[in-house]
């Protein structure tokens, strides 16, 4: 039975290879999180969100699987 908390690891695979649909997937997931983080006396930062994002893609893309 699969957890519909995780991220398939298809997907990961995918992403962690460059796809972009795969990394907007993984976008996705994370953007409750990353709006929540990104909050700044009560409102959404959008500096910060996007922030958040860009260092969300660059740990996607140096991610490796052989560690």
């Amino acid at each position: 039975m699969r957890n519909k908390k995780l991220i398939p690891f298809e997907v990961i695979e995918k992403a962690v290879a460059g796809e972009p649909e795969a990394i907007e997937v993984v976008l996705q997931h994370y953007s409750p999180r990353i709006k929540y983080l990104s909050k700044y006396q009560g409102h959404i930062n959008d500096d910060i969100q996007d922030r958040l994002k860009a260092q969300l893609i660059k740990a996607i893309l140096q991610f490796r699987f052989d560690r």
